[in-house]
């Protein structure tokens, strides 16, 4: 008692010194608030972002690392790197590695983290004489087009390059046919939603069903509705791509509007590319026909998961049913959630090593401080401990002065930190997102892409069971994005989804509510207590060497 008494009595008597402590001690704590808030809200933002919020996830073949292997391979082999690649070793490599629609259903009942699948499929189509695709060449070009250098209804250059698959955003692959039309099969609505099938709307008619009963069920474009004069309830026959002989009657059920850019992207060279020439089918059609599987047929299969957990359980889950090396499960929604994170990383990064600087800084000043205290104070000392106080006590007596003081000041810088930290660290972070916009628009430019973005540049994959709103709600604070970050908009129509891949934008968490919260104000004592451990720790040992009879012979 007689060392808590003293201590109060000396923090009153020295108001001038203290006073400077104090300041120190609450710049310190002001300082360290706004840092372990803003730290606290991306770990938030981090990691309850997606954990209500449904993800989508895909597996697809590792083609980096299959041909990084296959060339490593013909290295060895031939014993010389700079040769002329084996193409024909590289192509072996990647045959045959395309899943099939059984082998992902295999890994969707093998995780119980698998809520919902859904996949779409694309086979083409080559014209008849009485179904022809929109196009400004004549029939007779478009056979001789469709004849090509392969023999199947698609060029050496066009085959691989031109057609573009849907909801995996990857490019078909290089044996399936190019033909006239581009059909395609989805298994729900869920599929449909989420396809990069552009935008468009039913403009009469109905949309197919996805049961055996429905089968044979399609919807065309107006403009190829217009252009071979066919309505609803009539029917076209086409035929097979590489097989022109095997023919195929569908019905038409509806009739639907293109809402985006119309017309080919290629010239007219490629029919198949065309938006207007995309007929839109159920999966159970395409397997009725028997187009639903092999080398002309490319299949998006996704995965749909309650959260991240969830993706993260059906990653491993996937591994332990035998998915091989040679594939990789990913998911856009998390990739560009994880982009949409950069500028708050980067602010806790700076946020820390701030922190660790006014710790370092403040924790000196004190230790220099506190020595001075002890200095000037030495004749104090060998009285009390001449007339019988222990050193341990004596040095007590200096710790609690320094801890009364340390809290004081905690508590004021706290409060002061707790009202600047939502400015503080939303300007900051402005200044972050504003950097990396800034890197952004430089890659763009620098790909000349600048200028071609057009609708949904966003590229972000959509949500079926809701939005992935990028939100970190908690006890410590939140972070929001300028637009929602990875928000995905619900379809506008039948299907909704266009966007470039040059183009692909983030939207980048913009702002956050770093409030103070009980981990915070925890920590902040911990960071009192150290600092007047540390700074108390040489007026401690300078004590414990005084000598009491030498100190008062020295005073007298």
């Amino acid at each position: 008692m007689f060392v808590i008494a003293n201590a109060w009595k000396n923090v009153i008597r020295n108001k001038g010194r203290n006073l400077l402590v104090l300041l120190i001690v609450a710049l310190i704590a002001a300082a360290a608030t706004i840092g372990l808030s803003i730290r606290q809200s991306a770990q938030n933002a981090r990691s309850a972002g997606l954990a209500n919020t449904t993800v989508s996830a895909q597996i697809s073949l590792n083609r980096t690392a299959l041909l990084a292997a296959a060339q490593k391979q013909n290295s060895s082999t031939s014993g010389s790197t700079g040769s002329r690649p084996d193409f024909q070793a590289l192509r072996k490599s990647l045959a045959g590695k395309e899943l099939s629609l059984a082998d992902y259903q295999k890994y969707a009942k093998a995780s119980s983290a698998v809520k919902s699948t859904y996949y779409s499929q694309i086979a083409t189509l080559s014209a008849t004489t009485g179904f022809q695709p929109v196009s400004s060449t004549s029939d007779s070009d478009t056979s001789n087009s469709a004849s090509g250098s392969n023999g199947s209804g698609q060029s050496d250059s066009q085959g691989a390059q031109n057609s573009q698959g849907f909801g995996s955003g990857e490019p078909m692959d290089e044996n399936m046919q190019s033909g006239d039309f581009k059909l395609t099969g989805f298994s729900s609505d869920a599929a449909v939603a989420n396809a990069e099938n552009g935008k468009f709307t039913m403009s009469s008619g109905k949309v197919f069903g996805y049961g055996k009963a429905s089968t044979g069920q399609i919807i065309i474009s107006k403009a190829l509705a217009n252009f071979n004069d066919l309505k609803v309830g009539s029917t076209v026959s086409v035929a097979n791509a590489s097989d022109s002989t095997k023919t195929y009657t569908l019905k038409i059920v509806g009739i639907y509007a293109n809402t985006s850019s119309e017309g080919s992207a290629f010239g007219g060279r490629d029919n198949a590319s065309d938006p207007d020439n995309a007929i839109y089918t159920s999966s159970a059609t395409l397997a009725s026909l028997d187009l639903g599987s092999g080398s002309d047929t490319q299949l998006s299969f996704t995965y749909v998961v309650a959260n991240k957990a969830g993706y993260d359980a059906f990653s491993k889950d996937a591994k332990q049913a035998g998915l091989s090396s040679d594939y990789t499960v990913s998911s856009a929604d998390v990739e560009n959630y994880e982009a949409s994170l950069v500028p708050l990383d980067n602010l806790a990064k700076f946020a820390l090593t701030l922190l660790l600087v006014v710790l370092g800084v403040g924790g000196a000043v004190l230790i220099a401080l506190n020595v001075f205290n002890i200095r000037e104070r030495k004749y104090e000392v060998g009285v009390l401990t001449a007339i019988g106080v222990r050193k341990a006590k004596v040095a007590a007596q200096f710790v609690f002065e320094l801890l009364i003081v340390t809290m004081v000041g905690l508590a004021i810088g706290a409060l002061a930190g707790s009202a600047a930290s939502v400015p503080v660290s939303n300007h900051l972070l402005a200044s972050q997102v504003a950097s990396q916009q800034s890197q952004q628009s430089s890659q763009l430019a620098q790909f000349g892409r600048g200028m071609q973005g057009g609708e949904g540049q966003s590229g972000s994959q959509e949500q079926p069971g809701g939005t992935a709103n990028a939100q970190g709600n908690s006890d410590s604070g939140s972070a929001t994005g300028a637009a929602g970050a990875a928000n995905a908009q619900g379809p506008a129509g039948f299907g909704s989804r266009s966007g470039s891949a040059f183009a692909k934008a983030t939207s980048y968490i913009s702002t956050i509510n770093s409030t103070v919260s009980l981990p915070v104000v925890g920590k902040l004592m911990l960071i009192g207590l150290a600092l007047t451990l540390v700074s108390s720790l040489a007026a401690i040992v300078a004590i414990m060497r005084y000598e009491p009879l030498q100190i008062l012979a020295d005073r007298s």
